[in-house]
C-alpha cells in the first residue's frame, strides 16, 4: 500500500511540470518584440546604453513617440483588433511620478 501512495506521488510530480507547459498560444512572438525594439531605436532610445538611472523615463518617452507615429493613443479612438491585447496603456513620465511621490 505504501509503494501505491508512493507511485502515486511520483506521477503526480512528474505529470505537473508537464501541464504546468502546455500552453496553447502566447500573446505576443518574437518577430512582434523584435519589431517593437526596432521602432524604439528608431525613435532614439538605445537599448543597454548603460543609463539606467533615465531607464523608466526614457523607455516611456520612446514609447509615447512610437504610440504618437503609430496613432495609437490610450485616449479614446479604436485600437487595431490585433494589437488591442497585446500592450498596455502608456503612461507619461509625469503621471507615473505623479503617482508613485510621496506628500
Amino acid at each position: 500500500m505504501k509503494s501505491l501512495i508512493q507511485a502515486v506521488a511520483v506521477a503526480a510530480a512528474l505529470v505537473v511540470p508537464v501541464a504546468s507547459f502546455a500552453q496553447s498560444h502566447s500573446t505576443i512572438t518574437r518577430a512582434q518584440v523584435r519589431e517593437e525594439l526596432v521602432q524604439l531605436q528608431k525613435v532614439g532610445y538605445r537599448v543597454g546604453d548603460g543609463d539606467q538611472a533615465h531607464y523608466p523615463d526614457a523607455i516611456q518617452a520612446a514609447e509615447a513617440k512610437v504610440a504618437a507615429q503609430n496613432g495609437n493613443s490610450a485616449y479614446g479612438g479604436v485600437a487595431n483588433a490585433s494589437e488591442s491585447g497585446a500592450r498596455g496603456a502608456t503612461v507619461s513620465a509625469q503621471d507615473w511620478n505623479a503617482m508613485y511621490a510621496h506628500p
